[in-house]
């Protein structure tokens, strides 16, 4: 008989109350009491970038930056989603889910079920192998790929909810790189969670949106795609609040015009790798 873990028991339970993640964050913002206890419970902490993926990126600085970490080409940054590979080249222990959680519980047609997220760190070899494969660097770098041309967003960091539904521990040696899409991600809920929540998230270092506005068209789609709620359309025209804006580039994925755009100026990427080796160890 096969035993039954808390993953199991989890995921069972996920799966039927998913439709109210935007409830019970909202919850962090309603009552002092429940911020502390989810945060405490889900989120302490934590620290997350959020990465756009390759694709999206529509215009990218010439500048060349030093760095320490291997990827494609030795001690080169090219591009936001190989700050997540570079990250990768630094593992020893990697796993692959064999689903995408989200997007199985909201039962998800317009993106692939099957690209689940990724971790790393020792803590992986206590997630179960029913749930999830070992994968080498390499295999992990191609499921990046996979990702970015389906569309999805890369949201990178220390998330102690993960530990909690998996039932896995320590959370210092446990990397979340979640591939998320525009409808069904959990993280959609960031708007609705409170400011000292949310302090814990991060725009990637040099991440800029422009619009022009002559091409346009108010349509919308910027708009009902983003993950921050910064957009807003206003006498038919998109209007984006930076001061807001995480830079998930779902905007510039989705704009069937071309109207907006996101720049990536590569600076301040020793950041990114200080801020992650200070969070969790993955080796």
């Amino acid at each position: 008989m096969r035993r039954i873990k808390i993953i199991d028991i989890n995921i069972a339970l996920v799966k039927r109350i998913f439709h109210l993640r935007f409830r019970v964050a909202g919850w962090t913002r309603k009552s002092r009491i429940m911020n502390k206890i989810i945060k405490k419970g889900l989120f302490e902490h934590d620290g997350t970038y959020f990465v756009p993926s390759n694709p999206s990126v529509k215009n990218i600085s010439s500048q060349t930056i030093t760095m320490n970490y291997d990827i494609s080409k030795p001690d080169m940054i090219v591009m936001p989603s190989d700050i997540i590979k570079s990250v990768i080249n630094e593992a020893e222990d990697i796993v692959v889910m064999n689903k995408c959680l989200c997007r199985s519980s909201t039962g998800c047609t317009d993106y692939p079920r099957d690209l689940g997220c990724i971790f790393l760190g020792k803590t992986t070899r206590k997630i179960s192998r029913r749930h999830c494969r070992e994968v080498t660097r390499q295999e992990a770098i191609e499921h990046i790929d996979k990702c970015a041309k389906a569309g999805l967003i890369h949201i990178m960091g220390r998330n102690k909810m993960d530990s909690v539904w998996m039932g896995v521990g320590p959370n210092e040696e446990l990397l979340t790189i979640c591939n998320c899409c525009p409808c069904c991600c959990l993280w959609r809920v960031y708007p609705n969670l409170s400011d000292t929540i949310q302090n814990d998230f991060f725009k990637l270092p040099g991440v800029s949106l422009k619009t022009d506005a002559t091409k346009c068209v108010g349509c919308g789609k910027c708009e009902e795609v983003c993950f921050a709620k910064c957009i807003t359309i206003e006498n038919d025209k998109a209007i984006i609040d930076e001061n807001i804006c995480i830079g998930c580039g779902q905007c510039s994925n989705n704009c069937p015009t071309g109207a907006v755009e996101l720049h990536y100026e590569k600076e301040g990427v020793q950041s990114v790798y200080d801020k992650i080796n200070s969070l969790v160890n993955i080796k």
